[in-house]
């Protein structure tokens, strides 16, 4: 539960960057499952705030689990990015997290010409200065900067993007593999996808390196419209509930 809600908080490489699949307003709504369970909820809303004196994307991502599920594990995260409208660079994240009792409060904040990571914990009320990779990303901004990406729509089926991104206070190398297209049905009718596949750390909670599929809106906004995780015991699946103030319309083939 508590992985597929950061991964919606992700989703949700190059040096080209525009702010034309996203605009200040959009608001994503998704509904967890697990199994035929109603799961949890999440949400992602683009905002606007200053720093450095420009005006800077500010996105708040919101996990939670209910009905039932939250009596059994309890999930009530926040993930927060700020990052520059002009080259998606980042230059703050806020991660609050509480998944069954496991509590994270800590806030990161970039310096891109020293490629450092200042992280304050406020649980541990420590704080320390972690040397970084040149234009990294948090693991919220990494979603919208993929959704810029100029590589996006020339990819051909089996091949991949690869991000630098800052999470767990160290640096990943996070891999998206373009798996191909596919017309799906949701709740606002079917939808052209892209699909893709990223690359997880195989292990305790993930079946194998490859366990997530996402499908992306294949028009102009790149939106995520489906999530699904193969788990050790059983799967996860979000789908895109409501949104609104998308950049593009949202191209709907047939209701």
């Amino acid at each position: 539960m508590k992985k597929l809600i950061a991964l919606i908080m992700f989703f949700t490489a190059g040096d080209v960057f525009s702010q034309d699949a996203f605009k200040v307003g959009e608001t994503l709504k998704f509904r967890i499952h697990y199994g035929v369970v109603n799961a949890g909820n999440a949400t992602l809303e683009v905002k606007e705030a200053t720093r450095d004196n420009k005006k800077v994307f500010h996105v708040v991502g919101n996990g939670v689990t209910t009905g039932m599920t939250k009596f059994f594990f309890k999930v009530n995260d926040v993930y927060e990015t700020y990052f520059d409208k002009n080259t998606g660079k980042p230059y703050q994240y806020v991660r609050k997290i509480d998944e069954g009792g496991y509590t994270k409060n800590q806030e990161g904040f970039f310096n891109q010409a020293n490629n450092t990571v200042l992280v304050k914990d406020y649980k541990h009320k420590s704080q320390k200065t972690i040397s970084v990779t040149e234009n990294v990303q948090d693991i919220m901004s990494t979603f919208y900067y993929l959704r810029n990406h100029p590589s996006v729509d020339k990819l051909k089926v089996g091949e991949a993007i690869t991000v630098d991104m800052f999470f767990d206070e160290e640096v990943t190398k996070f891999k998206l593999k373009f798996i191909g297209r596919e017309d799906i049905k949701t709740k606002f009718g079917t939808v052209s996808t892209m699909i893709f596949r990223p690359y997880v750390q195989a292990g305790r909670v993930f079946k194998e390196e490859e366990s997530l599929t996402v499908w992306i809106s294949d028009d102009a906004n790149k939106i995520p419209l489906r999530i699904k995780a193969s788990l050790a015991v059983g799967s996860l699946k979000a789908d895109l509930e409501g949104y609104s103030g998308l950049a593009h319309t949202f191209t709907v083939k047939s209701k």
